[in-house]
Order: structure tokens, then C-alpha cells, then sequence
């Protein structure tokens, strides 16, 4: 038996604000280049690595659909990760904040297909849930000594609804 329903929500810079940063292409961009036939859109992350360096490594998962039954969670207290669709598809982004080492109650987060996403360190945030096959994703985040990941499984799972 599940808590709760979880409903997704569109992902905004706003609503995604204090879990870490919403990376698309929104408005002008911030320079032309490439004799104007490009639009720069100029440091849209935070991106902390800690003592370690910066890593892209691609992965491909499954896809998901809903509703998505959320029993882990996970987060890396030594950076931050980028997550980014190598297809223009959506996917689902699940994240809570830390309440006493453990996950709070979590939100649900639905990109548009262009936006991906970077979880600012320590963010508990469900595991990579593409909705559409092929689920390619660049990832972004930390290289270097020692565990950067903490799982939590959920008790009681959330179902994730559209």
C-alpha cells in the first residue's frame, strides 16, 4: 500500500529551485557566436565537484511509465550530477529534501522535451526515469576518491501519477 499519490508537476527554475537548477533553452540567449548562427545560453549550472573533477558518462536506462512506483531514493553528498536527454523526449524527476538523513516526502517533476536538469549536491532524488525508449542520457557529476552515492529505499513506496 502506497502513502500517497504523488502528481507530477511541470519542471520551472522556480519550483525546482532548492533541489538544484532547470537547464533549457528559455528567452534570448545570452551571446551570439559562431558568426551569429548560435545561441549561447551562458552557465545555466551550479555545478560543485568538492575535491573530485568533473566526469560525462552516458547512460541508458529502461523506460518507466505512469504510474511509477518511487521505492528508492538516492543522493551524492560529494557533487552535484547533471542529467541530460540525448533525445527530445520527456522524462520524470523525482526529488525530496534531506530530513534528518533521510528523504522527505518527495515531489514529482515532469521535463518538456529540451530541458534537463542538474540536482545540486546532497539532493535526494529518485533514480533515472526516462518515460520513451532510448532513454539516452549524457550525466554529468563528480570523479574522484570515495562513495559519492547513498540509497534509501522507501518503506512504504509513492506511486507517481501524470
Amino acid at each position: 500500500m502506497s502513502r500517497f499519490d504523488i502528481r507530477c508537476q511541470p519542471l520551472t527554475a522556480q519550483a525546482f529551485a532548492p533541489f538544484g537548477d532547470v537547464l533549457e533553452c528559455a528567452g534570448e540567449p545570452d551571446k551570439l557566436i559562431n558568426a551569429g548562427l548560435c545561441g549561447r545560453f551562458h552557465d545555466r549550472a551550479q555545478m560543485d565537484f568538492g575535491d573530485g573533477r568533473a566526469g560525462i558518462s552516458l547512460f541508458q536506462a529502461q523506460p518507466r511509465s505512469l504510474p511509477y512506483t518511487l521505492d528508492l531514493m538516492e543522493r551524492h553528498p560529494d557533487g552535484s550530477q547533471a542529467f541530460i536527454p540525448m533525445s527530445q523526449h520527456s522524462f520524470l524527476v523525482t526529488v525530496a529534501l534531506d530530513e534528518g538523513g533521510t528523504p522527505g516526502t518527495p515531489l514529482a517533476f515532469l521535463t518538456t522535451p529540451g530541458q534537463a536538469i542538474n540536482l545540486h549536491r546532497g539532493t535526494w532524488h529518485g533514480v533515472l526515469t526516462p518515460l520513451h525508449a532510448p532513454g539516452l542520457f549524457a550525466v554529468v557529476d563528480r570523479i574522484g576518491v570515495g562513495a559519492n552515492l547513498e540509497e534509501f529505499s522507501l518503506a512504504t513506496p509513492f506511486i507517481v501519477t501524470s
